[in-house]
């Protein structure tokens, strides 16, 4: 898949998942950080968009640690992990 479609791919999982009903994919910038500045998430919502991206991708995830942190803090990281986990 290429970078781009999988970018727009997250993004649209992440409006949906968190029912971010204003927001286009063209509002959610693809390095900008997704929790506290940025987008403005928590921790709620980085459960939920956790659950989403490993029901649709079948990738899975580890508990609560600094790597996930690192992983999900932005549109970019996460397709970064998608791709690596995929790829393995």
């Amino acid at each position: 898949m290429d970078k781009e479609a999988l970018y727009t791919q997250i993004k649209q999982l992440i409006i949906d998942a968190l029912n971010l009903e204003d927001f286009t994919v063209d509002d959610i910038d693809t390095e900008a950080p997704l929790f506290v500045e940025g987008l403005g998430l928590d921790s709620i919502d980085a459960l939920e968009l956790g659950l989403a991206v490993k029901n649709k991708f079948n990738v899975n995830l580890e508990a609560d640690n600094d790597e996930m942190k690192q992983h999900f803090y932005s549109v970019k990281t996460i397709a970064d992990f998608i791709e690596a986990k995929t790829q393995a």
